[in-house]
């Protein structure tokens, strides 16, 4: 069961989060000027920090259960990996909130190569923690893997980005899925970073050592799944204009 959980959580960040990190990749290819950035932005606006509790929740998942894994994934090439995701996702969510907050071109210009840059660190920064599960490599021999799974990630962004956007910014963002074929990408983009993220937690040694907080997770879940749940029906419409951020 523990097993179990972790896996929920860890598939369940790369695939929500992963639309998110591959929609600030792509920034300045799906939004030309400021006022598209921002429409472009406001397409993640309402999901970004809930699709992050996924990840604060894999992570306590890891220290409470399986507080051995923690420690064998912060050894040795691994920890370089964790310390360049923790970066980039402190420079991405400073751009997503600071790009807004001071009027001005140079400004906004400024953060928002920052969410592109963050958003290209925690794509690579995750190709290269996966990469090292699965296939037990490390940089610089993970370059190539890692850059693969940035393209997944890249892909993942344009399906969620054409599901939500209009005009002709949908017409950007669906270069890899003609006619109404948004639906069916992003369904093939999460399937394929489920499967990345099975094929590396499989050769992770799995044993709990704190059973006893099973339960307690067990509770906690409905409601994550609720309040997600909720987000995604609120916010479901298409993007017609720009958001808070």
């Amino acid at each position: 069961m523990e097993i179990f959980i972790l896996g929920f959580f860890a598939i369940g960040y790369l695939i929500l989060a992963g639309a998110d990190i591959g929609v600030g990749m792509l920034l300045p290819y799906l939004g030309r000027d400021l006022g598209e950035r921002r429409e472009v932005i406001a397409a993640i606006a309402p999901f970004f920090l809930g699709n992050e509790v996924w990840l604060v929740a894999t992570g306590g998942v890891l220290a409470g259960l399986f507080p051995h894994v923690e420690g064998e994934l912060m050894g040795g090439p691994g920890f370089l990996a964790v310390v360049g995701l923790l970066t980039a996702w402190i420079v991405r969510d400073m751009g997503l909130w600071l790009r807004g907050r001071v009027p001005g071109a140079r400004w906004q210009a400024f953060w928002d190569g920052a969410i592109v840059a963050g958003s290209w660190g925690l794509a690579l920064a995750w190709g290269t923690l996966l990469s090292g599960l699965l296939l037990n490599i490390s940089w610089p021999a993970a370059i190539l893997p890692a850059l693969a799974v940035a393209a997944l990630f890249g892909t993942h962004g344009l399906a969620f980005a054409s599901l939500r956007l209009t005009g002709t910014l949908r017409d950007r963002a669906r270069v890899l899925s003609p006619g109404d074929g948004e639906l069916r990408t992003y369904a093939l983009t999460a399937g394929a970073l489920a499967t990345i993220g099975i094929l590396a937690g499989s050769g992770l040694h799995l044993e709990a050592a704190n059973a006893w907080l099973t339960p307690v997770i067990l509770v906690l879940i409905p409601f994550l799944v609720g309040s997600q749940a909720w987000v995604w029906w609120t916010f479901r419409h298409r993007v017609t204009g720009p958001s808070y951020l």
